[in-house]
């Protein structure tokens, strides 16, 4: 592999410096580097940060190919500057065996456009009912540290104990995503004045907070570690927030979408806008700003969730719930976070790459741009401003709330252990 200068970039949003890229490792990090025998890019004050990490990823395939498969799903990845990608587990069949996890982790090798980590089922087929084979996942070749019933809650108290405990023996973490079934039957947006107004059925706070407040009790009582996937509300803030400051070990995330979009838009009965959990006030998106910048929250987590065309271009109660992520998360957080002085470059890394590289164990990945560390690195021009245009993405789906909507930074090359997967805004 030859050598790579990257000329003139701002490491974590610092002074420029140049990056030399030897195979697929940082050589040396400084300022006028020579470029003999170098492939020059010239980053012209681009943000250099380390390749993003998303520890909450739907690729769907196995069995809803027609939505994404591994391939494009790392293709969207490493057009978003991700390098490596946590694939959930609500696969067709589940990914609660170490055949299914392995299947998964096999493809990400074969595709090759970012490292692809399954996530394994808590429980057999996402039911709820009985724990899958956590054990096995994660003694096989994908080697699964995460587990999750994602799209479901693990509502039952005594199973989630035990899955806790479980991954505690080599180290695991749980991701729950907090849900309480029956304050939610026939929910399909958030609890408020807006779906007082509608006439559609309320998704409460409660049924979120609830389910945390437990959680972090019996990760307490237990030992273990708990993850929280997809924090939407501010009241959720603050049970983190408690949890935390008595030393539990809980980790949260929050999606770009919930640091921008609120529940107003559902007055358009866009079905774009149709989530889980639901978009929430204006009062809770400034709460989570404020828990990402200030530590509370520790991860952004794109949750992508791509539905093919039919599933989403239909009526409101009918509509599939998700949106697509990985190509719009750092300009959604460059607008949210950055462009409003709550999070620098340096926050950025940290909540984009080196958190959720750390929370999900991937080996090599949200490590420091500097000699001797693998060449995963993303270049950011934070000038640009474009519109969002589907039409352009990478994954096999288009259900983004950001269509038409002017958005800024553009990733421009996104580096895989030094083998260039985006130049120039260009897939190679």
């Amino acid at each position: 592999m030859s050598k790579i200068l990257i000329r003139g970039a701002k490491v974590l949003g610092g002074e420029p410096q140049d990056v030399l890229i030897d195979g697929g490792t940082i050589a040396e990090v400084g300022a006028g580097l020579s470029a003999e025998g170098a492939e020059v890019v010239e980053a012209g004050g681009k943000v250099l940060l380390p390749g993003l990490v998303d520890l909450h990823t739907h690729l769907r395939e196995p069995g809803r190919e027609d939505s994404e498969t591994v391939l494009t799903g790392t293709r969207a990845a490493a057009s978003g500057g991700y390098t490596t990608v946590f694939a959930m587990a609500n696969t067709f069949p589940v990914a609660d065996t170490a055949g299914v996890v392995e299947q998964v982790w096999r493809l990400g090798k074969e595709h090759g456009y970012c490292d692809v980590q399954p996530i394994g089922a808590v429980t057999v087929g996402l039911e709820g009912r009985k724990l899958a084979e956590l054990g096995a996942m994660h003694e096989s070749a994908a080697g699964v540290t995460v587990f999750s019933d994602d799209g479901k809650c693990v509502h039952d108290a005594v199973i989630m104990r035990r899955a806790l405990e479980y991954v505690k023996a080599f180290g695991g973490v749980v991701a729950q995503h907090a849900q309480e079934p029956r304050l939610t039957e026939g929910a399909e947006m958030n609890e408020g004045i807006v779906s007082a107004e509608l006439g559609l059925g309320g998704w409460p706070a409660v049924a979120e907070e609830s389910i945390i407040a437990r959680d972090v009790l019996l990760a307490d009582h237990v030992g273990s570690r708990v993850h929280i996937c997809h924090l939407s509300t501010a009241g959720s803030v603050e049970i983190v927030r408690w949890a935390k400051s008595r030393g539990i070990a809980v980790t949260a995330e929050v999606t770009p979408h919930h640091l921008l979009l609120t529940d107003e838009l559902v007055r358009t009965y866009n079905p774009v806008y149709k989530v889980n959990p639901p978009l929430r006030t204006e009062r809770d998106v400034m709460a989570l700003r404020e828990a990402l910048a200030d530590g509370t929250i520790d991860i952004v987590a794109t949750d992508h969730a791509p539905h093919p065309h039919e599933d989403k271009d239909c009526e409101w109660a009918a509509a599939a719930m998700g949106m697509v992520g990985l190509e719009t998360a750092l300009s959604v957080v460059q607008e949210t976070m950055v462009d409003t002085g709550l999070l620098d470059w340096a926050g950025v890394a940290d909540r984009m790459s080196v958190k959720p590289a750390q929370t999900g164990q991937a080996t090599g990945h949200g490590r420091p741009v500097s000699a001797g560390e693998p060449a995963n690195l993303t270049l950011v021009d934070t000038a640009y401003r474009g519109l969002v245009e589907p039409a352009g993405f990478a994954s096999r789906s288009r259900n983004t709330p950001y269509e038409g909507r002017e958005l800024p930074g553009r990733v421009t090359h996104t580096w895989l252990r030094g083998k260039a997967t985006l130049v120039d805004g260009k897939l190679t």
